[in-house]
């Protein structure tokens, strides 16, 4: 073994060692149904404890990286295989339970920011927004993404709307009603009811276990896939760590276009954020939604939207002109959350309590 800790560093020694090890997997050096090395040993080598070395195998089981087996240890279960995931044709998820919770942002933060703002920036909040939304929110959104979800954005690759189905509108007018929108079925019923409404072609693509299935993806003709990685809704699927490369490696060889749809996945039970599309993807396919309405409050109807460098120009003359429709505001306040760390501490609350809970019931996400 080559893992290297550096216990100077600032990082947790649990995160650095799961991202050698994943990085391991996907470059082969552990290949489907091969045995990690025990924790005792990999803690012997790293001189860490075992404990450390449990908590990064645990987090490479969450993201679909690895599986324990009683008694027998940890064996790699991702793969870049195309064919791989066919199996789960006959484990297809309709009607999965999913539990979607409410998790409250401190009314007294909310109303301390507001007042904050308001003295700030006086009648700053009184100026039409610039189209693309103020660059106070895009940057402290880019400086957010980069340091909890690895998503390396400019401001200028952010737009901002008012809520995901006004962004969904959105994409539609970029790409063009002739083009064939692929969504996972079942899916969050709006989905389907916005592409409709806008003229687009729809497929629906069945979801086994891990995701949209690999021969319903490999058999489709779609342009652009809409999809929420995480966490679908409502059968509360969510794509391992091959689907999403396989989700990856059909955008490249199709040169096809993929929506992400991140919602909530901020809370996750993990002890580390999930992977997003848009951060493994480096050939500038993935176009990355998420919204505050979870994360503060659904009456906030604030979504923001990233854009792959390479396709920022072309959206700007294309809807260039478009007023943005979110207050100023709004956006200074979230802006004002983010900047404050106040929206970060209410997540990792939130994550916290959740975790709590799950030990208690003994529910795994």
């Amino acid at each position: 073994m080559k893992y290297v800790i550096d216990k100077q560093s600032d990082k947790y020694a649990y995160i650095t060692l799961y991202k050698q090890i994943r990085d391991d997997i996907i470059n082969g050096v552990y290949k489907f149904g091969e045995k990690l090395p025990s924790k005792r040993l990999v803690a012997e080598e790293t001189g860490v404890s075992v404990i450390t070395v449990e908590r990064a195998y645990t987090l490479l089981v969450d993201e679909g990286y690895i599986e324990g087996k009683q008694r027998s240890g940890y064996f790699v279960i991702y793969s870049e295989d195309e064919n791989y995931s066919v199996a789960e044709e006959t484990q297809v998820v309709y009607h999965k339970k999913y539990t979607s919770d409410t998790f409250s942002f401190p009314y007294s933060v909310i109303a301390r920011s507001m007042r904050r703002v308001i003295s700030d920036y006086g009648e700053l909040l009184m100026e039409k927004s610039e189209n693309f939304g103020t660059m106070e929110l895009r940057q402290s959104i880019s400086r957010y993404l980069n340091r909890s979800r690895g998503i390396v954005a400019s401001p200028e690759q952010i737009f901002i709307g008012s809520g995901a189905e006004y962004l969904y509108g959105m994409i539609v007018e970029f790409l063009g009603r002739e083009k064939i929108w692929g969504i996972e079925n079942p899916s969050y019923q709006k989905i389907y009811q916005v592409y409709k409404a806008k003229g687009v072609n729809v497929k629906l693509l069945p979801l086994g276990k891990n995701g949209i299935t690999s021969k319903a993806l490999k058999n489709s003709n779609v342009d652009v896939l809409h999809i929420s990685p995480y966490r679908s809704y409502p059968s509360g699927v969510t794509a391992s760590a091959s689907k999403r490369r396989e989700y990856i490696t059909w955008s490249q060889k199709n040169n096809g276009i993929i929506v992400e749809d991140d919602f909530e996945s901020e809370f996750t039970l993990s002890k580390k954020t999930e992977e997003t599309l848009f951060s493994l993807s480096d050939g500038g396919n993935v176009i990355y939604i998420n919204t505050f309405s979870k994360t503060i409050s659904p009456s906030l109807r604030v979504a923001y939207m990233v854009l792959p460098q390479n396709l920022c120009e072309d959206f700007k003359k294309a809807l260039g002109f478009y007023s943005c429709t979110v207050p100023a505001f709004e956006q200074y306040l979230i802006a004002h959350l983010i900047n404050t760390s106040a929206f970060e501490r209410h997540i990792n609350s939130v994550r916290r309590k959740r975790r709590k809970e799950s030990t208690k019931t003994g529910h795994h996400q």
